[in-house]
């Protein structure tokens, strides 16, 4: 499978792209780096700047139908910047109409918010989110997975980086289902 990557091109949380990613490597499936910019992604460790990462494909080109899956990891920057590219909401939603699983984790839950997508929806999400998923009809809880099936897809979120082993193994067995 497919599996779409999406982060800004500046301010991901380098682990929160990074484990992941390897854990779709681990599965057989093939994950793809999407960007709201062609080039390459500078990723963070928390501050500092982490490494850089080629971009497979801008999100305005992308067809979300070529994917079957899709990853936002977190970072402070990185959700906060694609939740004010219009291509980036529009490509989120369209995995949330299709009813095609979607995992998310730290500040991620931002974009999900943006795309007018968990009105209804349980997830966790870094503690700072909460507010804001409440006032966007969803209930935050605090936990280290959330997977919510009320919707038209699975949702699968986590709160930080601490939480990436059960992130990541909760993910990926939810994406084998598919």
């Amino acid at each position: 499978m497919n599996i779409a990557f999406l982060a800004a091109p500046e301010g991901t949380e380098q682990i929160e792209l990074t484990e992941p990613w390897q854990a779709v490597l681990a599965t057989g499936d093939r994950p793809s780096l999407l960007s709201t910019s062609p080039g390459s992604l500078q990723a963070f460790r928390h501050l500092d700047r982490g490494d850089t990462f080629p971009v497979d494909g801008t999100v305005a080109e992308a067809d979300p139908g070529e994917y079957g899956a899709l990853v936002l990891p977190g970072g402070v920057a990185n959700p906060d910047a694609l939740r004010l590219d219009a291509d980036a909401v529009a490509f989120v939603r369209a995995f949330f109409d299709a009813g095609k699983p979607v995992a998310a984790i730290c500040h991620a839950p931002w974009v999900l918010v943006e795309a007018g997508v968990v009105d209804g929806r349980v997830l966790t999400s870094w503690p700072s989110l909460r507010t804001d998923i409440t006032n966007a009809g969803g209930r935050w809880v605090d936990v280290p997975v959330q997977v919510c099936d009320h919707g038209p897809n699975l949702l699968i979120t986590s709160r930080k980086p601490d939480d990436l082993p059960d992130f990541t193994h909760t993910f990926t067995e939810v994406f084998a289902k598919v």
